[in-house]
């Protein structure tokens, strides 16, 4: 398995706390006029045409190691989770319903914790390059519809100009075209205002998975959204434009380690626990928001809770969700 060599061991750190020079940005009314028609249910942007497009949401599963770097697609999707996996790399579900992409990938193979994100997405296509058998066995059992690219070959295009594994290739047109009878959107999984909540003002966000896959998110006020750096070189797409996010939902869970290997002799499944509680940080409109997760069962919703209990709205548009290990510190800029 590629990245197998990077070390998960990561050092436990201490919490993360925010500087003591943050600045304290107080709730802020709202100036956007509200939308003109029906809100997206997985952006709470109003709907292109008018309508919710009537159709489920669509999971893609997105390589991220650097050789599978730039991807397509991810500036269209409504929501990303980025998953650590084996060998301290990361792996991307990119989440479709509202926009259509014309390429998406790379793909490549499901992993446990898929399960875990996707049950809260109202039972969607999940479109993956097959897995080993305790995974395949689990999405079965999983609130989703299994959609392997190796049972749909007629989805796939082969990028000429790349090397598998990653040249494989699908457009969300192909994918929902699977399951044409399924017209049910989901239900919606955040809450979403124009009105800023209170935080603390800061320019960057430093996530460090590993070697190879070192996040950061820089405010960009001009672009009005969070901007994803590897190793601090801008993260691009295929098409030349730097992937961004109008929020960032971080997500500190507790993991462990087996008992299946993923690949070779030590690569370990990572296990994510996706239910339960930890420390949050939402980041929005130039803030960022500490808070605590809360997800009873698989079948609930995760739901983002500032510190007096309420819950955290998001800025309408695209979220990307963070799931970090606990034992990775996490620092603003």
């Amino acid at each position: 398995m590629l990245g197998a060599g990077t070390g998960v061991g990561l050092a436990v750190a201490t919490r993360h706390k925010p500087k003591k020079s943050a600045v304290v940005v107080p709730p802020a009314p709202s100036t956007t006029a509200a939308p003109s028609g029906p809100p997206c249910p997985l952006t709470g942007v109003a709907a292109p045409g008018g309508s919710v497009p009537q159709r489920p949401a669509l999971a893609i599963k997105v390589d991220n190691y650097p050789a599978a770097r730039p991807q397509s697609g991810l500036d269209k999707a409504d929501i990303v989770f980025e998953e650590p996996v084996e060998g301290g790399i990361t792996r991307l579900v990119a989440v479709f319903q509202c926009q259509e992409a014309s390429s998406v990938g790379d793909i490549r193979s499901a992993r446990a914790v898929d399960v875990q994100i996707l049950d809260e997405l109202s039972k969607p296509l999940f479109v993956h390059a097959g897995g080993i058998a305790p995974v395949i066995s689990l999405l079965a059992q999983g609130n989703l519809i299994d959609e392997n690219v190796f049972d749909h070959e007629s989805i796939v295009t082969l990028d000429p100009n790349r090397v598998a594994p990653y040249s494989t290739y699908t457009s969300t047109a192909q994918a929902w075209a699977l399951d044409p009878s399924d017209t049910t959107p989901p239900a919606p999984i955040f809450t979403y205002s124009k009105t800023i909540p209170a935080g603390m003002a800061i320019s960057s966000l430093h996530i460090p998975y590993s070697g190879t896959n070192d996040n950061t998110w820089a405010w960009s006020s001009s672009a009005d959204q969070w901007q994803l750096e590897f190793s601090g070189q801008p993260a691009l797409l295929s098409d030349g434009n730097q992937i961004g996010a109008t929020n960032v939902v971080v997500q500190s869970v507790s993991v462990t380690y087996g008992p299946w290997v993923e690949s070779g002799c030590c690569a370990l499944e990572v296990q994510s626990q996706m239910t339960g509680s930890g420390p949050l940080l939402v980041l929005r409109n130039g803030e960022e928001i500490t808070g605590t997760w809360q997800r009873s069962s698989l079948s609930d919703a995760t739901s983002l809770l500032a510190s007096n209990g309420t819950t955290i709205p998001l800025d309408p548009g695209n979220t990307w969700v963070e799931i970090v290990p606990d034992s990775i510190t996490v620092t603003p800029g």
